[in-house]
């Protein structure tokens, strides 16, 4: 039987890109808020821990996604324990094992 071990290829590239962007508009509205803090404004500065939070929330949802992204590639695949079989090399090679099981009987 054939094994083959799946490319990853480069499928991680956009979550890290989304992810890259979403901690950069953060620390930019974050810089925001501190700057105002500095100068006495405090009524956009209290929404802080509520953006933390939705910053939190929409980042696990992001790799939540992609878990379940690439569990339905895997299994889509026949990928068990990080190995894909090859059911048409296994056919080949079982239907090559028997031919040379008949040849070897009648003779």
């Amino acid at each position: 039987m054939t094994i083959h071990t799946p490319d990853e290829g480069e499928a991680p590239k956009p979550l890290v890109s989304e992810a890259s962007l979403l901690y950069t508009t953060a620390a930019e509205v974050f810089s925001l808020l501190i700057r105002e803090l500095e100068n006495g404004e405090t009524a956009e500065a209290k929404k802080a821990p509520a953006y933390a939070r939705e910053l939190r929330q929409a980042l696990q949802a992001v790799l939540t996604e992609r878990a379940i992204i690439e569990k339905l590639r895997k299994e889509e695949a026949g990928i068990v324990h990080d190995h894909a079989l090859d059911f048409d090399a296994a056919r080949v090679e079982i239907g090559r094992r028997l031919a040379r099981l008949r040849d070897a009987g009648a003779g």
